[in-house]
């Protein structure tokens, strides 16, 4: 990387730190309405960072920063799902 190039820096919906995007996960809701996660941080549709810390996922469903940034009602099925997965993806096996 040449000290020109930029990191993009994005700000975790849970705990508002400002963190290097490849250190974030991120959350989206795709063109057909789905929430999952975006393990490539490419995929199209609108999207979310959180820290990889349980807490910060547990902040941002609890004052519906997820669903504020995500522009969409979450039903609780598909946040326990999200929870699920994303403990899977930090190698957590609560």
């Amino acid at each position: 990387m040449t000290k020109n190039t930029k990191m993009p820096v994005r700000t975790c919906i849970g705990c508002k730190c400002k963190k290097p995007k490849k250190e974030m996960i991120r959350i989206i809701r795709t063109p057909d309405e789905k929430i999952e996660i975006d393990r490539t941080g490419k995929k199209s549709g609108r999207g979310a960072y959180i820290c990889g810390n349980v807490k910060c996922l547990d902040i941002a469903f609890r004052e519906n920063s997820l669903k504020k940034s995500l522009k969409q009602d979450i039903p609780l099925k598909t946040l326990d799902e999200l929870r699920k997965a994303f403990l899977k993806n930090i190698g957590e096996n609560n």
